[in-house]
């Protein structure tokens, strides 16, 4: 019944090659003389183990990493400059005058880490600590009395790109309106200005606890990705107890809900949600959420977590399974004061078996005729290879489970079938490659390409295809990576069509580094090292670009927030020379695929639940257009009565439609009975699309050429 998938050997010798590079080098990593401390008494300092594993950092760096950058001065700037954002990513606790006074060592962050000499970068979180303390005090203090929310000031919380402050009377003018904004947050979720001050005299003094928490090992891997980052987003510095966690989250053995936390500008920001876990099952935890309160139990009371350690807060989450964990979350986009959304989880333990793909069978009526539609989930690429290295014959990997969800449908007579890609971020790379295999004929799936310049073409494992029938595949903006090696394999084949929103534009490939040669624990932490970057067979990059859907749908998710060409210093796209290949026509062709956009067009026109989601899509946009607010309580009040008045309009509308009485409150939006809830939007018009696609297959004979360079794509 199954099939055997070999694997690719290429990027396996790469990770060797990174081991030997360890080996190879270790006499030059002995530590030089240590030029005397700069440091203040009492300040955080790095260790003999820090200072030896900063100069590992910049040979593998050096040696592997993709772009093959040159850690010189130009370098050097760059990650000065980064390491100040790390710091102080809003610019309201450094000076002008502190960030000039440093400038002194922005040429020499390449010297600091090729010798290991980084007592720099801790000189500069000793300032930072000092001025976290000082701000924050100054903060409290302006809790002593109510300010006046009748004024007709605005404070711009999008400060990513902001000068830093001249002087200090400029910074307590920001701390004052800083002040007042947070006071609004909280005041317009119903709290008094006593409530208010509690509670942001409570935070403000997390901020300066969390500071003054921070060890050694938390500065020096800031210090460390401010280089990593350097190179690339995904380039990433892990110290022992971050390679910890990130050991526990990629062998999903942990009781928790399943998703991958970071400290963002004082929010635990979800940088992932794991397939298969609480989170995943729910589907309402999206990455670039953050988090702001966490409560135990369904009626626990929450507690407020803005400035918290990261580790602190990932103690509230986990727990004991089948206990209820509740966050209170801004999505990503919102502006902090909008109104939060509270999420309930029943933790449990995260489980390969958990994240399996998934079927169901939906039917559809298109002209006159029911069309039994195949849809088949898949959360992820994944493989069970300690279970393949066992011998088990029943290991389970993402091709093996979609092959036997096939073999289930096809039993179903099913007339088509709908892969859901959606929210799925890749995976083992493998996978991507024999789950093309079970579609198309025989062929080259991706072209993979080291920092050396040699290319590998990837072919998929298997002669013949599983399924030959009508084919859509269903992405969104979180589909990356291997999703996208997938999806650009069957729209350049011609062999389905790619329904939803313009996919990530991750083309990179990354490799993990232990710094420890010996040990099994990571005593030194890990690198993720970007080694190359993927090509699809027509020799166009997904990096930045992602896969083009034929036929675009509307998403909540924000492509401007969300997405590689977001990532700051995120690799370019560029393009290499196709391979040969051949393709089919038929519905790939333009008149086909005009056509089946203006059918969807006209369909969507009288969907009420399609017609929501874009007016809901549309107010969520005009929220995200805003970059500063206003700090008047009464104005403030009243913007939130309209946007609460216009969601009710929004969803009373659908209602009416559907014949279904009108709500009344806007909290009631989200606690709907289950009978009650909005569909799945998106996956209904995708089945509708792919029987809409089989309505015209009727009329065309598919062809096969062959191609130099491929044809289609984006």
């Amino acid at each position: 019944m199954f099939k055997t998938f070999r694997r690719p050997l290429g990027w396996l010798a790469l990770s060797i090659l990174s081991v030997l590079v360890l080996a190879a080098m270790d006499a030059a990593w002995r530590a030089p003389a240590r030029a005397a401390s700069i440091l203040p008494a009492g300040a955080l300092a790095p260790t003999d183990q820090q200072r030896s594993i900063a100069r590992k950092v910049s040979r593998i760096l050096e040696e592997t990493q993709y772009s093959r950058t040159p850690l010189n001065d130009a370098f050097s700037q760059q990650v000065f400059r980064h390491y100040l954002e790390f710091l102080d990513p809003e610019h309201c606790y450094f000076l002008a005058s502190d960030v000039q006074e440093f400038s002194v060592y922005q040429d020499k962050f390449d010297h600091m880490i090729h010798t290991g000499n980084i007592d720099p970068g801790f000189l500069i979180f000793a300032r930072f600590k000092a001025r976290n303390r000082q701000w924050m005090d100054y903060a409290i203090s302006l809790l002593k009395t109510q300010p006046d929310f009748n004024t007709g000031e605005t404070y711009d919380y999008d400060r990513d790109h902001a000068p830093w402050p001249a002087n200090q009377a400029a910074m307590e003018q920001l701390w004052k309106k800083r002040v007042k904004y947070d006071a609004l947050s909280l005041m317009l979720a119903g709290k008094t200005w006593p409530q208010t001050a509690t509670i942001l005299r409570k935070r403000y003094q997390n901020f300066i606890k969390s500071v003054n928490q921070l060890a050694s090992s938390d500065v020096f891997e800031g210090l460390m990705n401010a280089y990593a980052r350097t190179y690339d987003p995904h380039t990433t510095y892990f110290s022992p107890l971050n390679s910890e966690e990130y050991r526990i989250q990629m062998s999903l053995n942990y009781q928790g809900i399943g998703a991958s936390l970071q400290l963002i500008d004082n929010y635990v920001t979800v940088m992932n949600v794991i397939p298969g876990g609480p989170a995943a099952v729910a589907g309402t935890l999206k990455p670039k959420d953050r988090i702001t309160a966490v409560g135990q139990g369904p009626n626990g009371a929450l507690t407020d977590v803005v400035g918290w350690r990261l580790d602190d807060v990932v103690q509230l989450i986990r727990g004991k399974a089948g206990t209820t964990v509740r966050l209170q979350v801004l999505p990503p986009g919102a502006a902090p004061g909008s109104k939060e959304k509270v999420l309930d989880f029943v933790r449990n333990k995260v489980t390969l078996k958990a994240q399996e793909a998934q079927s169901k069978l939906k039917t559809v009526t298109e002209q006159g005729r029911t069309y039994r539609i195949g849809v088949i989930t898949v959360p992820s690429f994944y493989e069970d290879i300690a279970a393949e290295n066992r011998g088990d014959p029943n290991y389970r990997s993402t091709t093996r489970d979609v092959l036997r969800l096939l073999e289930k449908l096809e039993t179903q007579h099913i007339d088509g079938l709908v892969l859901d890609l959606r929210d799925n971020g890749g995976g083992y790379l493998p996978e991507a490659t024999a789950l093309t295999g079970l579609f198309i004929k025989h062929g080259p799936v991706v072209q993979l390409r080291d920092r050396g310049g040699h290319i590998e073409v990837l072919d998929d494992p298997e002669q013949a295809p599983a399924y030959t029938g009508p084919l859509a595949v269903l992405v969104n903006r979180y589909s990356a990576s291997a999703s996208e090696i997938f999806a650009g394999a069957i729209q350049d084949y011609h062999r389905g069509l790619i329904i939803g929103q313009n996919t990530f534009g991750k083309g990179t490939v990354q490799n993990l580094v232990p710094l420890d040669r010996w040990s099994n624990k990571p005593i030194e932490g890990q690198l993720t090292v970007t080694i190359g970057k993927f090509y699809r067979i027509t020799g166009q990059s997904t990096q930045h670009r992602g896969v083009i859907p034929n036929v675009a749908l509307p998403s909540p998710i924000n492509p401007k927030v969300i997405g590689e060409a977001d990532l700051p210093d995120s690799l370019p796209y560029d393009r290499i020379s196709g391979v040969p290949f051949k393709t089919s026509t038929g519905l790939s062709e333009a008149p086909s695929i005009a056509k089946l956009n203006a059918n969807e067009v006209a369909r969507a026109s009288h969907d009420p639940n399609y017609q929501w989601l874009v007016s809901d899509i549309h107010a969520i946009d005009a929220i995200r257009a805003q970059h500063s607010i206003s700090l008047n309580l009464a104005r403030r009040r009243a913007e939130r009565t309209r946007e609460d008045k216009m969601l009710l309009s929004i969803d009373n509308k659908r209602r009416a439609a559907l014949g279904l009485k009108p709500l009344t409150k806007v909290d009631q939006i989200d606690s709907k009975k289950d009978d009650d809830k909005i569909p799945d939007v998106i996956l209904d018009q995708a089945v509708d699309i792919t029987a809409d696609m089989i309505a015209l297959e009727h009329s065309h004979l598919p062809l096969e050429k062959t191609a130099s360079t491929g044809a289609g794509g984006s």
